[in-house]
Order: C-alpha cells, then structure tokens, then sequence
C-alpha cells in the first residue's frame, strides 16, 4: 500500500477532487455556488430585521419601508431559488463521483491478483470500502456536503467577522479560541473512534455473515431440516452483546466531548452576551444595532463552531475514504502492464514446469505442496490423483499463474512466469475449477464469455463436445434462454452436472493452448461422467491438457499419471504400470474399483 502519509483529510480532498474532474467539473462549482448562496441568504436575513428596526427608528416614510422589506424580499427570493436549483444538482454530481468510485472498487476486485483474494485482510478492506460507497448517507457523498457546509460557515464566518469588526477585538478572541479548544478536545476524543476501527469492523462482519446465513436462500433447506434456527439465534445474540459492549464504551468517549462543549459555550456566549448589554446600558447602543451584534454574535460563534464541528466530521469521513485508498492502493504481488509480453507463445509450444515449488496458503501451519519438481510436455495428457487434500487443487493454480510459489519457480518455456503480464498468461489456459461462476445471462454469453462478437456455430460445437446439445435445444429460446431467476423471471435453473458440462463448453470456446480439468465430472451421473471421458480426445486435440481428480477411471485416457500424497509426487507412470507397482495409486484403485463395474453395469 502506499504511504499512509497521503491518507489525511487535505489528501483525501484531494483525492477526491481528482475523482471528480474524471467524472465531470460541476461539482466543485455547484458546491462553492451552493455554499455562497447559503452564506448569502444567512446574512440577508440577518440584516432584514435592524434594517427593519432602524427604519421604523428614523420614521422613514413607509414607502421607504416597504422598499427595504421588497428589496431585502427579492434577494431572498432570487438566492432560495439559486439554492433550490443547485441541490439537485449537486445531488446528482454527488452520485456520479461515488458511482465512479464503486465502479474502481469493483474493477480492483475483479483484476486484482488472485492471491490477493486469499488474504483476510484485503478481504476486509473491500467490504469496508464498498460500505464508505454503499448509499446516499455513505461517506463518498456526504464528504461533499461536508465540504460545502464548511465553506457555508466561511463564507458566514468572514461576513459576520466584517459586520462585527467595530465590536472589541479580545471578544472576537475569546470567541475562536473556545471554540478551537472545542475543537481540539473532539479531535482527541474522536480519533479513539479511528484506533478502534478494526474491532467495529470486526462486529460488522460478522453480524453481516449471520444475517446472510440466516437469510439467504441457499442455506433455507438446511436451517429447516437439521433445526439451525435457536443455533443461529444464539450467535446472533452474542455477536450483538459485543457489538452493544463497543458502542458502550465508545459513547462514553462521545458524552464526554459534549460536556467539554457545553462548558465551553458557557463561558464563551456569556462573555459576549456580558459585553453587549455593558455596551447597551453605558454607552446608549440603539435597538437596532443591539439586535444586529446580538444576533451576530450568535450566528458568529454558530459559525465558528460550524466550522470545528464539520471539519470533526470530515475527519470521520476521511477516516472511511483512507479505506477506500489503502484498497485501491493495495499491493499486487503480480506483474500485470508493467510485466513482459509473451511474444506469441499463446500459439506456440507450452511447457510447464514446477521447479522446486513449495506452497503454503496463508495462515496454514504447514506447506500443501512440498519441493516439488514436475514437467508438463506441450502436448501432453497429464492426469494428477490423489485423495481429497494431496495438493492436486494448488497445482492448478500454480501452474494456472493464480498463485505464486512461497518457494521456487514456475517456468513457461524455461521462462519464470513472473517477469510476464500476468494477464497475458492468464490467455494461455482454459479451465473447469471446482468453484465456477455463471452469470444469469444467456446460454451463449455464458458460453462465450463476451456480450458481441459471439460465434454461434462455435458455441453449438462447444455444446455438443460437452454433451449439452440436446438440452439446449429443448428450451425455448436455446442460445438465447437466460440463466436463473434473480434476474429473469423466465430464466432456467440447470442441474449441477448440465452446469458442470456448461462449464466444459466455455472452456472448448475459449481455445487456449492449455486446457485445465480440475474435477469436471464431479457433478455428474456414471453416465455422463464416461460419456465426457469418450469425448476427452476430442477436448484435448492439439492442446496440453491437466486433468485432476480423485477417481482414478479417467486417468487411462492420459498420457502420464502422477500420484500425489502428502504435497508429494510418489509415484508416476501410466494407469498399467501404476497397478503393477502396487503402490499408493493401485490401493486407492482397487478401492474404488468396486464402484467402477457398478457404474459400467449401470451404463450397459
């Protein structure tokens, strides 16, 4: 991240400026306008009434009167009017920046460096991030009508400083220095708030967790069926005890801050109230200018308390946008531009190789890949085996340039990955992970991954080689019909297995040299599995091709097996030869065997 130097209020308005000359200039002239005519219409009426009194003091004639009240009348009416056009304005301006700032969290996430996502704290900063975003109230909006409120005080400070300048200049000192001190005392009062941020945070997560588990859909069968719901109660309960027990102590903090104000206040306006009335009865003080410095000097400690209290509130807010700065500030482990082009070996030869790769996710206490040495021809059909936890997963990703070695290196060519643009590396591979995301569009967007541009005749091929072809062709929109019903009401709901071959197919469209199969079948019948694995020759065809699973009767369509166990290659060779050491790989097989000629019985 960078330095947190540039995260202070004078650099998030900065920052935030910037934003907003991106998105269009009219906020920064609509909030100084609108903060102008605010000022404006404060010292208008301000004046009406003396102006009013002093007349009426003067027996001027009463259309000298009338005149005043009209003339005083037109400028309030022309300034309100001025006011009631730029608020809306300056409403939408508002939402334009922070739309443009969720747009930047979301582009952040989505091309962030995967490792990135597996750690917690990154995790945290973005949902914090998205919450300063969220709405209306959130502080990537209000930070304006903060800004415009605090000039609304300059603007009022400086009018009234002119209009009181004739009065003695210890009460004006008196004045600002109360209330600096007011202000001194809430900045350190208010920055416990910033301390202690992480533990607010860490209530929120959590009381946002259980709600969605408590809510979503997904999680409704097994709330109901195994009785989750007094469980679920109880630490929803509990959570709230501790999030009840910060907001104690922070209010404490808080109530104190207000004390220190009253007494302030105090001492402050009764000086001043003390002196203008001295002022009345010693030295004659007409009633009209009596009520102009009396109300001046209220709308003046107004205004510099308007001042303090707003910047105390901008602090807060900045306090939020630092968030959104240290996300999008966040350090990518990747290369991505500023890395290496390929120069063509997307149409080229692609071997791989894991050169002395150790891996350890963060916060596991041990390595899941240990020392590990493996070469992956271009060309070849490499099976990895083994039980649920060997490490099969972490190759892929690997190898994928998902995530890098805590030790050693991956090679393409002889090349260490990491001097190229990761995203460029990314082009190279095609794959079906265990985890896949579909989004609710149209079959073939699904397919192609693309909104133009899209070949159907390839998307239908694609389908066919995934076994989905005559599926599609029941719906009655085929390519066309829509995923899910969040978004569509006519949408489909495939099964797991028709969304695993979906899957297949948007891994045939892409056509990358390297095509990655981590468990594809998973979901799928003993006779869809073994029709994709008649299919696999077809998928592979000219391209190097990774197949992962722990159900060792897909392997005898690859060219080489490796049996993983404990983060360790310990035996290789083809299914045959595998069976005949009678190691590892043929223990497991003979396992499972039994279920292979159920399922063989099952598809005759």
């Amino acid at each position: 991240m960078s330095k947190r130097s540039s995260y202070s209020v004078w650099g998030n308005t900065a920052f935030m400026i910037a934003n907003a000359w991106k998105v269009g200039k009219g906020i920064l002239v609509i909030c100084i306008a609108s903060a102008a005519a605010e000022a404006l219409i404060s010292v208008a009426e301000l004046l009406l009434a003396p102006m009013i009194l002093s007349k009426v003091e003067e027996a001027a004639p009463l259309k000298e009167l009338a005149a005043t009240i009209a003339g005083f009348s037109l400028v309030l009416l022309v300034l309100s009017g001025l006011k009631g056009w730029l608020g809306p304005n300056m409403d939408l301006s508002r939402i334009r920046v922070r739309m443009h700032l969720i747009n930047k969290i979301n582009e952040k996430m989505s091309r962030t460096s995967y490792s990135n996502l597996l750690d917690t704290d990154f995790m945290n900063f973005e949902s914090r991030a998205s919450r300063a975003c969220f709405n209306n109230a959130a502080p990537a909006e209000v930070f304006w009508v903060t800004w415009k409120e605090i000039l609304v005080n300059v603007f009022g400070f400086l009018a009234y400083s002119i209009l009181l300048s004739s009065l003695h200049p210890l009460l004006m000192l008196l004045i600002v220095l109360t209330a600096i001190a007011a202000w001194f005392v809430n900045r350190r009062i208010l920055r416990w708030g910033y301390l202690h941020r992480e533990e607010a945070a860490a209530c929120d997560e959590r009381m946002n967790y259980l709600h969605t588990a408590g809510t979503d859909r997904q999680y409704a069968k097994d709330i109901r069926i195994f009785g989750l719901y007094p469980w679920l109660q109880q630490l929803w309960e509990g959570t709230m005890r501790l999030y009840r027990a910060f907001l104690t102590k922070r209010e404490k903090r808080y109530l104190l801050t207000n004390v220190v104000d009253v007494i302030l206040i105090l001492a402050r306006n009764g000086a001043a109230y003390g002196y203008l009335i001295w002022l009345t009865l010693e030295q004659e003080l007409a009633a009209s200018e009596f009520l102009l410095y009396f109300t001046a000097i209220t709308g003046f400690a107004s205004w510099v308390t308007g001042i303090l209290d707003r910047f105390s509130e901008l602090y807060r807010e900045s306090q939020e946008l630092t968030v959104v700065r240290e996300f999008l500030d966040w350090k990518e482990p990747f290369r991505f531009e500023e890395g290496k082009h390929l120069d063509g070996a997307e149409e080229g030869a692609c071997e791989l190789r894991l050169e002395h790769v150790s891996y350890r996710y963060p916060g596991a206490k041990k390595d899941t890949l240990t020392d590990l040495d493996l070469v992956i021809h271009s060309g070849e059909k490499l099976a990895i085996v083994g039980v649920n936890g060997a490490g099969k997963t972490t190759i892929v990703r690997l190898l994928s340039g998902l995530l890098d070695p805590t030790v050693g290196r991956v090679l393409l060519n002889g090349q260490d990955i990491r001097q190229y643009n990761r995203r460029e590396y990314y082009q190279l591979f095609a794959a079906v992970f265990q985890d896949f995301f579909v989004l609710e569009t149209s079959i073939k967007v699904n397919v192609a991954q693309r909104l133009e541009g899209i070949d159907e005749n390839q998307v239908w091929e694609c389908l066919e080689m995934a076994g989905l072809t005559e599926k599609i062709q029941s719906l009655p929109d085929k390519l066309d019909t829509n995923i899910g019903k969040t978004v569509y009401l006519d949408g489909v709901e495939l099964s797991g297995g028709q969304t695993q071959r979906l899957m297949l197919a948007r891994a045939m469209y892409k056509k990358a040299p390297v095509l990655m199969l981590d468990e594809p079948t998973a979901a799928l019948d003993p006779i869809a599995e073994n029709d994709i694995y008649l299919k696999y020759e077809e998928m592979t065809r000219g391209k190097t091709s990774l197949f992962i699973s722990h159900r060792l009767a897909s392997t005898r369509f690859c060219d080489r097996i490796l049996f993983l166990e404990h983060g360790k290659v310990t035996e290789e060779g083809t299914h045959e030869s595998l069976l005949e050491l009678g190691g590892g790989y043929a223990s497991l097989y003979n396992t499972q065997k039994q279920y292979y000629e159920e399922d063989r019985e099952g598809i005759a």
